[in-house]
């Protein structure tokens, strides 16, 4: 069986998907004042409102505090002379290589959280799908992006 990838992303992508989670965390809260409203403008039980109130609490502590650790801890990379090896996934570990020959092209994107913690991503385009690597540095993430292309050009050449 083949070993794990051992490249890492960026310690700083916590920082940027718990403040992701945060910005996310916010439309249920809304919901939940909204709720408290409505239940005081209508006379129905403030149960509703105090069960939903608690159900927010615990989903925002989950994906703010812990979910973001172990993402990380989880994602791992390795790119290879013929092939991209990709490992992510909490419950469901999912295991991808993509070989050398089957990619189109590479791109980096940044959105504005990434470009904040100074990441950028990494996509990695095929004929049948698009494979991400999230939040590297930026300079790594450019250089990955030149050398899969190099890579790949490589590949196609022998063809």
């Amino acid at each position: 069986m083949r070993q794990s990838p051992k490249e890492r992303i960026a310690k700083d992508a916590i920082k940027a998907w718990q403040l992701n989670a945060t910005l996310m965390a916010l439309i249920p809260l809304i919901v939940t004042i909204a709720l408290f409203v409505l239940a005081n403008i209508f006379s129905f039980s403030y149960w509703y409102a105090i069960g939903l109130l608690v159900i927010t609490i615990v989903e925002s502590i989950v994906t703010i505090f812990f979910i973001p650790k172990i993402r990380w801890n989880r994602w791992r990379y390795q790119i290879y002379d013929q092939e991209i090896y990709i490992q992510h996934g909490i419950i469901i570990v999912t295991r991808t290589l993509v070989p050398m020959i089957r990619v189109q092209h590479v791109d980096t994107k940044q959105g504005p959280i990434l470009k904040r913690y100074g990441l950028s991503s990494l996509t990695i385009s095929t004929a049948a799908t698009t494979h991400e690597i999230p939040a590297l540095l930026e300079e790594e993430a450019s250089a990955l992006r030149d050398q899969i292309s190099e890579l790949a050009r490589v590949e196609q050449d022998d063809v």
